[in-house]
Formats: C-alpha cells, sequence, structure tokens
C-alpha cells in the first residue's frame, strides 16, 4: 500500500496511467463491453463501477486542454442525443475534477468501437448499467507556476 493513493490504484493501472503520453487515450468500459477483444492493451478493476474507476484515473491525469474534446461518452443505439443516469454521473466527475465544466461529447457505438481499439489502454470495470462506457485523452502536466 501507498499513501494518498486509492486501491483502485492498482500496480497495472498506475504503469498504464504513467506511461501514457499526452494525446493518448484511455477507454474506460462497462463489464459488457468487448474489451478483451478489442484492447491494445488491458487493465481489470474488476469490483468497481465507472463512476469510481474514472475518479481514481482523473485523479492522476489530467485531460488535454489543447484539444475541443477530450471526452467522450458512447451514445445510446435507440437514443443518441439521451444521456443515461451513468453518464450525467462522469460529467459531474470530470467537472469537478478538472474545476471547470468540460463536455462530456458523444460519439456513436462505432465511432466508439473505433477509438477504442486504437486506445492506448481500455480500463474494464464492474459496471453493469448499459452505456457505462467514456474515453478521455490525456493531457500534460505542468510544472508548478507554468500553466
Amino acid at each position: 500500500m501507498l499513501k494518498t493513493l486509492s486501491v483502485l490504484h492498482t500496480p497495472e493501472l498506475l504503469h498504464a496511467l504513467a506511461s501514457m503520453g499526452h494525446g493518448d487515450e484511455i477507454a474506460i468500459v462497462d463489464a459488457n463491453f468487448p474489451a478483451v477483444s478489442m484492447a491494445q492493451r488491458l487493465v481489470r478493476l474488476d469490483g468497481a463501477d465507472l463512476a469510481a474507476a474514472l475518479t481514481a484515473c482523473l485523479h492522476l491525469m489530467p485531460l488535454d486542454n489543447f484539444v475541443k474534446e477530450p471526452a467522450f461518452r458512447m451514445q445510446q443505439v435507440h437514443a443518441p442525443d439521451e444521456i443515461p443516469e451513468v453518464q450525467k454521473s462522469c460529467q459531474k466527475i470530470i467537472d469537478q475534477a478538472e474545476g471547470k465544466h468540460v463536455a462530456l461529447s458523444g460519439i456513436s457505438r462505432e465511432a466508439f468501437y473505433e477509438r477504442t481499439r486504437k486506445a492506448f489502454v481500455v480500463l474494464v470495470t464492474s459496471e453493469q448499467r448499459p452505456y457505462g462506457c467514456i474515453l478521455l485523452k490525456k493531457g500534460v502536466v505542468f510544472p508548478p507556476g507554468t500553466n
């Protein structure tokens, strides 16, 4: 155990987040997502829901502020403009972590799958609610006083 880290900061997750560079993407997906067949690198957080996994990641990783859309959610196939509760909770976590509103942009299921195949890492959770899938683009950690 280490001080100040969550129990969700497993060695595998810490290695993946630390290995990511500016602009690399992490897909955080639900239990129904075909993560094993899509992932270049797979990290499991069995027992964690999407909100807990997202909070653990954003505790250590900034979002990319050089792009207009650093965070994405998988749109529902039957109602693409409707935002499910699982994704609404993610929006609140993102805004809190970033200290400002950062839109969780919707992309189609097919587009989400395509981006996940190219993502640096896929983090699979035990989230059981449908459409508990988001994708984040990593930003830059600036030295103190330089951003």
